[in-house]
């Protein structure tokens, strides 16, 4: 960043933004009143902001901005789930989604312009890699999301269209780093966000509230549970080396030994006393009784839950769902062992935003699209025999 361009206030976590505003001879309680305006209230200008003074406004306004990524296009599905793709500059974008539920409304946010993990089930990862995300482009999707969400709230208070969503859909209750990428490839700018995300100064968000799903990076767990421990998802998607080794490369670094002692020690500083363990149905590669067998015995060295997804086709992957009753008696092995287990429902796919489907618009600079069909192929081939 060049010392003539204005500082984006929405990646600023409350530390740096209490230095920036003590430069101008400012105290901290202005910081916290500057904060409480962009992320509570919104406000995209220093205008707005009555209750500062006015020669703290003219600073503001002289040496800093409050903007999100702009927004490409907006999707909306028939269950009302809502895709935004956001630019993040030079031909790259990003995808967001906010998934509206009896009981909560959840964001899923990115990370990444693209995913260098490559699991050959995700469409992102065909996408290849481009660069990290800022913490203002992380948060700033918080950010954008939060004030259309309210927008809609203010426009359905008129008529019967307020009786129509249930109120706890209505607002963004929980976040999940479930976008494109890997969050904990991108540590820095993402434990800058969640800082910001369970400020009660921000977003107000419960540790419980904000989930990091990462593939099994496993460096990055231990620092995450002492630095800012939150709700933590492992994408685990096969019971045993041979086959996690295919489907999640990240595993020929950190091995499912390595993961799972990993997964003990985070739960030492985690809000919640169990891991999620996330599980990708996919036609006879991964969804056998012997697979769940195997999860049985994971689930007796660690503290977990199971959430299976259906897997979401797309045409590059060469992979299929699992039958739904193949999915329901999967899930029924793993409840008649005493494991929390539930199948996580499949929204707004008719827009290309359930799981596994977001891909942006990524320029590659990895080449690993080219080399992802052929490890598809070679991992159902190999466990159909």
């Amino acid at each position: 960043m060049s010392s003539t361009e204005p500082i984006n206030l929405l990646g600023l976590d409350t530390a740096a933004l209490t230095d920036l505003v003590g430069r101008w001879g400012g105290k901290p309680f202005r910081a916290k009143q500057l904060q409480r305006w962009v992320h509570q209230r919104g406000a995209d200008s220093f205008d707005d902001m009555t209750d500062l003074a006015r020669e703290f406004r003219q600073q503001l306004t002289a040496h800093c901005s409050i903007h999100a990524p702009d927004v490409s296009s907006e999707h909306r599905s028939a269950d009302g789930t809502r895709k935004w793709l956001f630019d993040v500059g030079k031909n790259n974008a990003i995808e967001t989604v906010f998934i509206p539920e009896d009981d909560r409304g959840t964001l899923c946010i990115s990370s990444q312009a693209g995913c260098t993990v490559a699991c050959p089930f995700c469409s992102t990862g065909y996408q290849g890699f481009n660069r990290n995300l800022t913490t203002a482009e992380i948060i700033g999707q918080l950010w954008y999301a939060k004030r259309a969400v309210q927008a809609d709230l203010s426009s359905a208070r008129v008529g019967d269209q307020a009786e129509a969503v249930p109120e706890p859909a209505r607002v963004i209750s929980n976040v999940v780093m479930m976008g494109m990428g890997e969050p904990l490839l991108n540590y820095d700018q993402v434990l800058g966000a969640l800082r910001l995300m369970i400020d009660d100064n921000a977003y107000g968000l419960s540790r419980r509230r904000v989930t990091v799903s990462t593939s099994g990076v496993v460096p990055m767990m231990d620092r995450l549970g002492r630095d800012c421990p939150v709700a933590l998802a492992v994408s685990l998607h096969a019971p045993n080396d041979a086959l996690r080794d295919k489907l999640v490369p990240l595993n020929r670094k950190h091995p499912l030994a390595e993961l799972l002692a990993a997964c003990n020690r985070y739960l030492e500083h985690a809000p919640r006393d169990f891991i999620t363990f996330e599980y990708i149905m996919l036609d006879g590669v991964n969804d056998t009784d012997q697979h769940a067998r195997e999860l049985i015995d994971i689930a007796k060295q660690v503290r977990c839950k199971f959430n299976l997804i259906p897997f979401n086709p797309f045409p590059q992957s060469g992979l299929k769902r699992s039958p739904a009753a193949r999915i329901r008696l999967f899930a029924q092995r793993l409840m008649d062992a005493g494991l929390v287990t539930t199948v996580r429902k499949t929204r707004g796919d008719d827009i290309a935003a359930a799981c596994g489907q977001l891909a942006g618009d990524v320029k590659d600079r990895t080449r690993i699209n080219e080399r992802l069909p052929d490890r598809a192929v070679i991992a159902i081939k190999q466990e159909r025999g």
